[in-house]
């Protein structure tokens, strides 16, 4: 029994200082509570474990007895050798749960069977002040950070630096796009180049060339020398001190790629055309030109085309300027042409696209129409290209077939111009020009647009001349179609209509003569004559009999009496309209299908390896078969149901 009751001496030891330190430190644990947050339960649960396992030796008799010896507690805990194992668990309990939510009592009530009671012991004074310390200082830095930011303004990028990064970041991506062989990324490359296109400077050209190119490199000087900054690496070994053996190392440690050659040839381009430096840019595409015709990469070919298109667009800004036979754009054709046999030959779709598009910009300027349309005929446009060089290409396919009268084909390629024409800001113009053109073929047909296409916001200004041209043609007013002309004439001039408006005429005479037939059922040519202002009652028959045999209006002209007489009108969905207009919306939706599923992309070579798992699964079965016909396996192990090839 002594050595029963010396242990639950020491318990009541260890409890009694427990619960009397928690008395005597109630007071501050309830103010330091009110700033400090207690500690998650899950400290509480772990020093309960830490705690049980030190009054493990105790029997349940003398947990019973604790609350009688609680004075004796008191005198057997005044020594600390007394207390044994448990004095320094106690201790290093402490030192663990400053502040965290444990006790020795707690495990007393819960061997009892009643209610849980966590008691939070106060942390010691050092680590009480740490963690006030800690937590003013998260304060102020958390203070600090929703002041820094709501008041300061994030730092502003130099455009110079900006650009560099970028362009550095393009030719990462070019390198990517060769050693993957996949164009999306030469595409995001020339994407960019309208984003940093006005912050394209010499200085940005030259110390990207510098930073790629060694000193003695051909290209470097090529492009160097384009941009007037000839001595950007002396200028640079100067002002940095660099040894001449890095140019070296950096032009052993990797090849510059041709594609990146050829971008920075781009922006060289660029920045020459937005300088309207136009001969000297002219100059310097006739060399890339040259350049360019040596190499034999399919990864070159989207950029490629871009060169070609400013290539064009130079020639196109200098003197003698088109309409002129004799206007510098003449000059490149030759170059163009053999272009164009190149790509074909090479199957460069981009290529192919885009010098088609100039070649009939080309012939268009300078209104070479018959030499366009043997073009056409002669080559086929690839299904293959891009979505702008098919809008394009249409475009001017709907205005040679305008020209040359052939307004229904001229009307379904000028809709899928407008329809494939991008609706951005930098490409308005294009859209502007598609529309315009698509009205004036459509009063030519006879048809009236639609009032919603003069509201767009993007043609409501450039349009109205066309709407002032429509309201005099829809309602047969002579006099007001012959002013409008002449006001806006140098409007139509330069956006390429005025000769098809001036065939209009006969169509304004025509859509009057339909107007009078409506509302009148009989009415004499002499009338006629004078409300559409003709020169006799002779013409004004010629002209009713030609609109009677085109199926204008339905009517019969008494000649020896002199009037017009108008026919009953009929049912409308009895007669072919209906069936017309129906079958060119199904005709244009099927061609949208047709379209989309062709724009569908996939991942390449996808097919090859359904093709080596499909090989590989018939290998397998051949095995198991030979091995099941050998005698090594048995069909229930090679799966039940196997069926032997």
């Amino acid at each position: 029994m002594p050595a029963e009751r010396r242990s639950l001496r020491s318990n009541n030891k260890s409890d009694a200082s427990s619960s009397a330190n928690g008395e005597k430190e109630r007071s501050e644990s309830q103010n330091s509570s009110a700033k400090e947050k207690p500690a998650p339960t899950t400290r509480t649960a772990a020093n309960k474990a830490k705690a049980v396992p030190a009054k493990k030796g105790t029997n349940t008799k003398a947990t019973n007895n604790d609350m009688e010896e609680n004075d004796q507690s008191h005198t057997n805990g005044s020594k600390t050798g007394e207390n044994g194992m448990n004095g320094s668990e106690d201790v290093e309990m402490g030192e663990d749960t400053a502040g965290a939510p444990t006790s020795s009592f707690n495990n007393r009530k819960d061997r009892n069977g009643d209610e849980k009671m966590t008691v939070v012991v106060p942390p010691t004074k050092g680590s009480r002040s740490s963690i006030k310390g800690q937590d003013k200082s998260e304060d102020i830095t958390m203070e600090g950070a929703e002041d820094s930011d709501i008041e300061k303004p994030e730092p502003e990028v130099n455009p110079t630096t900006k650009a560099i990064q970028d362009i550095n970041a393009n030719l990462t991506l070019l390198d990517r796009a060769v050693t993957h062989f996949d164009p999306r990324f030469t595409l995001r490359v020339l994407r960019s180049i309208s984003s940093m296109r006005k912050y394209i400077s010499p200085e940005v050209l030259a110390a990207v060339i510098v930073d790629i190119y060694p000193t003695c490199n051909s290209t470097a000087s090529f492009l160097l020398e384009a941009i007037d900054q000839a001595g950007a690496f002396e200028d640079l070994l100067a002002s940095s001190k660099m040894d001449v053996d890095s140019d070296k190392n950096k032009a052993a440690v990797k090849e510059i790629l041709p594609e990146v050659d050829v971008y920075l040839s781009i922006l060289v381009q660029i920045y020459l055309f937005d300088q309207r430096q136009i001969k000297k840019g002219a100059e310097f595409s006739t060399n890339l030109i040259d350049r360019l015709r040596t190499l034999n990469r399919r990864t070159l070919d989207p950029l490629a085309a871009r060169v070609y298109f400013y290539y064009s667009l130079f020639f196109e800004q200098m003197t003698p300027l088109p309409p002129s036979p004799a206007a510098a754009v003449t000059s490149i054709r030759q170059t163009l042409l053999a272009a164009l046999r190149t790509s074909v030959l090479r199957k460069d779709v981009d290529t192919q696209a885009t010098v088609m598009t100039l070649l009939l910009r080309n012939y268009l300027s300078t209104s070479h129409i018959t030499q366009a349309d043997l073009l056409i005929s002669h080559n086929r446009f690839p299904v293959a290209a891009s979505n702008n060089q098919i809008a394009r290409y249409l475009y001017y396919l709907g205005r040679i077939r305008a020209i040359q009268l052939q307004y229904t084909e001229a009307h379904s390629h000028l809709i899928g111009a407008t329809r494939k024409s991008p609706t951005s800001h930098s490409a308005r113009g294009f859209y502007q020009a598609s529309h315009k053109l698509l009205v004036v073929v459509e009063l030519l047909m006879g048809d009236i647009p639609d009032r919603a296409v003069f509201r767009q916001p993007a043609l409501e200004k450039a349009m109205h001349p066309y709407f002032l041209l429509t309201q005099a043609v829809s309602v047969g007013d002579l006099d007001g179609f012959l002013n409008t002309v002449n006001i806006h004439s140098s409007t139509f001039r330069k956006d390429g209509t005025y000769t098809l408006i001036l065939r209009l005429r006969q169509n304004v005479i025509k859509t009057g003569i339909r107007m009078m037939s409506l509302s009148y059922s009989r009415i004499s040519l002499r009338d006629i004559c004078l409300r559409l202002g003709l020169d006799s009652e002779e013409s004004a028959e010629y002209i009713v009999a030609k609109a009677i045999r085109d199926g204008v209006i339905e009517a019969s002209l008494d000649h020896e009496h002199g009037f017009m007489k108008s026919k009953e009108v009929g049912d409308i969905y009895a007669t072919r309209e209906p069936g017309e207009a129906f079958h060119d919306r199904i005709r244009a939706c099927l061609a949208l299908h047709d379209e989309s599923v062709k724009a569908m992309r996939f991942p390449m070579n996808q097919h090859r390896l359904e093709l080596k798992s499909a090989q590989e699964a018939r290998e397998r079965e051949r095995e198991l078969a030979k091995e099941i016909q050998e005698g090594d396996m048995d069909d229930e192990e090679a799966g039940g149901d196997f069926d032997a090839i």
